[in-house]
């Protein structure tokens, strides 16, 4: 889930630390006794405007655990809305807690507490929620987003999470080998929720080999009856030999232990904060001659999804064109890389981290 040194650091450098040393605007915690609710919202930047970020509810080891993935998920957030043309911040919220507890008065709760924010953080779903869920939190709080369709939102967007990590994967491809084919291909798919499930079904489609792994059975097997992928091992996913390893699953998994089995040519895929140390472990993949496709780029179609629904009057059409630049995007990016002989990571965070400062001008310029 998170890495033990990230957790240690929160627990020896303390909080603050972390906040300053990730730049963060805001950390809240939150709590209910009458409904057990324990949630952490974080808010890292506001300056193309409120911060949005889903709420994922996960089963914590602890309390820095938690503390650690808000904090980089909702610095993850800032960089991918940012990188998206979004006007938005980054922001993220983590509910501690089993999953299958989750009820009308907890979530309701939730929503107070995201209203109590006034606006500066708007949630949407992730690992965990559905849209049910964010109707829950809708009676609260007008600060939603990732409503169902049939209340005039945008519904799951998992699909188009996908659709933009299929592009970012076909990009990587045209940089690879030429061209964006990925006929015959050979993919591997960690994680086969939702978006993993969604991105499958393209790649057969397409006409790729796909194997599927997940740490669920039932959820692998019950993908791969329905797709006709080849389900494997999950501990055979490192050194299988394939082309792409498509992480679609919980952060950290590009890190020292697993880079070195890599046998792709291409790693893209739909989780958050595939590498452990964005730096370290970036650089190790470009060394090994890896093309990276940076993750806060190519899975940004779900929250281009929420945002179409957010500025009102949500229009597919809309969102599924404003995912498709994220294919040139991404190839400006590895081209970017090469030249630059930086890490696709670092040179999509610079990309990022232009358009906040540019903007950042031009709001204090009046």
């Amino acid at each position: 889930m998170v890495e033990i040194n990230a957790i240690e650091k929160v627990k020896q450098d303390g909080v603050f630390a972390q906040i300053t040393s990730l730049g963060h605007e805001q950390l809240v915690f939150c709590y209910d006794e009458p409904t057990g609710l324990k949630a952490i919202i974080g808010i890292h930047n506001t300056v193309l405007g409120p911060a949005l970020g889903g709420t994922r509810m996960w089963n914590y080891a602890s309390d820095e655990e938690a503390i650690t993935d808000v904090l980089r998920l909702s610095r993850g957030m800032t960089f991918k809305n940012a990188i998206s043309g979004l006007n938005l911040g980054g922001g993220k919220a983590v509910i501690i807690g089993d999953p299958a507890k989750k009820n009308e008065a907890f979530l309701r709760r939730f929503g107070r507490f995201v209203d109590s924010l006034g606006g500066k953080y708007i949630t949407a779903e992730d690992v965990n929620m559905k849209t049910s869920d964010i109707e829950y939190m809708a009676m609260e709080t007008k600060h939603v987003t990732g409503l169902p369709e049939t209340r005039g939102g945008g519904g799951d967007p998992s699909p188009v999470t996908a659709y933009g990590t299929y592009l970012g994967m076909k990009a990587s491809a045209k940089k690879v080998y030429g061209n964006d084919s990925l006929n015959g291909k050979k993919v591997i798919v960690q994680g086969v929720g939702q978006v993993g499930k969604y991105l499958v079904e393209r790649l057969i489609k397409e006409g790729a080999q796909v194997f599927v792994t997940d740490i669920f059975e039932d959820k692998l097997m019950q993908v791969a009856k329905a797709t006709g992928a080849t389900a494997i091992n999950p501990a055979d996913v490192y050194s299988f030999d394939a082309d792409i390893y498509a992480p679609c699953a919980l952060g950290a998994t590009l890190n020292d232990e697993t880079i070195p089995q890599l046998k792709v040519q291409i790693v893209a895929g739909a989780a958050n904060n595939q590498l452990k140390d964005d730096q370290k472990h970036g650089l190790m993949l470009m060394d090994r001659g890896i093309t990276y496709a940076p993750d806060f780029l190519i899975n940004a179609g779900g929250v281009i999804n929420v945002y179409a629904e957010f500025i009102g009057g949500y229009n597919r059409d809309v969102a599924y064109a404003q995912t498709e630049k994220i294919y040139d995007t991404c190839l400006d990016i590895l081209n970017k890389a090469e030249k630059e002989n930086i890490p696709a990571q670092e040179a999509a965070m610079q990309l990022a981290l232009k358009r906040i400062n540019d903007m950042g001008k031009v709001k204090l310029s009046y």
